[in-house]
């Protein structure tokens, strides 16, 4: 079970929740950050935040479907945008928020920064999820 909060006495946030509580005995999957590569390592849209937004978020759908879970059960992300511009990283969580994956709405952490991993890359995500029980595997 997932329990999203709003904490009362804060600033009401934009579309994610402060704090995501999961009970004991869940099955969770951490995830490494999903980049903007294509299947054959190649960054997609280079320059364009957008486009590489596009391609994290669909490497992350996945990443959780390997591990059996999906975009509503993602309890916690950090976006990480290469920019010192608000209106990039606003442009990016747009991306983010019409993903479906701030439906939850889950918690989360939008960073500017300096530079990531690949030549060029200028978004990742890295996620928690819950992996629900499949029914017979109980």
């Amino acid at each position: 079970m997932i329990q999203r909060v709003t904490v009362p006495a804060l600033f009401p946030p934009p579309a994610y929740a402060h704090a995501s509580v999961v009970e004991a005995g869940t099955k969770l999957a951490f995830l490494a950050g999903a980049v903007p590569l294509d299947a054959e390592g190649e960054i997609v849209g280079p320059g364009d935040p957008v486009q590489q937004a596009e391609q994290v978020i669909a490497n992350l759908r996945e990443q959780l479907a390997a591990v059996g879970s999906d975009l509503a059960h993602v309890v916690a992300t950090d976006v990480y945008v290469v920019s010192s511009e608000p209106s990039v990283l606003s442009t990016v969580w747009e991306v983010v928020e019409a993903s479906g994956l701030s439906t939850g709405p889950h918690s989360s952490t939008l960073l500017g920064v300096a530079c990531l991993g690949y030549t060029g890359q200028l978004v990742e995500i890295t996620a928690t999820a819950v992996v629900p029980e499949q029914e017979g595997n109980r």
